[in-house]
């Protein structure tokens, strides 16, 4: 009697990621017979560990474009360096007519954002940071803004090395040592 060989179960391993539908729209194309409808849908996708990524889809079915504005903010994941549970310096960046400025927060701030900004930033795991969009209201251009400005971070180390600093002296107030003497 023959032995079923038993082929390897191949366990596919999809992390745990946080997926967010921030905006859907309803977008028209004008043709010949008058117009054809569509669905813009603006999705955030984060880990809530530092990597987040905004995607665009557009579909005739808001399923479809949920789907692929799905695929496309996975694909376009970034890392951000975090400090703790916030940033390590401002950052002001502008996409289209929107303008979103990010600060770090002291730990107990909480998110201090509104709509677009607070989806981007909880996703990619910001627990403490204060913000301030300014501008356009549009949400898919505040999200690509934030998402440049997370985009923009430098980590610790990075940041003091340019600025010909130590570490510690480059991080936010509330997170240096205190210097013995004073």
């Amino acid at each position: 009697m023959g032995r079923r060989r038993q082929e390897p179960r191949v366990l596919e391993e999809r992390e745990e990621l946080d997926e967010r539908v921030l905006d859907i729209t309803r977008v028209a194309k004008v043709i010949k017979g008058g117009r054809r409808f569509a669905f813009r849908t603006v999705v955030i996708v984060g880990d809530n560990r530092g990597r987040v990524g905004v995607g665009v889809g557009k579909a005739r079915g808001v399923p479809d474009a949920i789907r692929k504005g799905s695929e496309r903010a996975r694909r376009n994941m970034v890392k951000i360096p975090l400090v703790g549970t916030t940033i390590a310096h401002p950052v002001e960046a502008k996409y289209g007519g929107a303008v979103v400025m990010l600060r770090p927060a002291s730990p107990g701030t909480g998110v201090i954002a509104g709509g677009a900004v607070r989806a981007v930033v909880e996703a990619a795991g910001i627990r403490d940071i204060l913000t301030k969009s300014k501008g356009s209201s549009n949400m898919l251009n505040v999200a690509r803004a934030t998402w440049l400005g997370l985009q923009q971070l430098l980590d610790v180390e990075e940041l003091a090395q340019m600025r010909g600093k130590d570490p510690q002296e480059v991080l936010p107030f509330w997170m240096r040592e205190r210097k013995r003497g004073r």
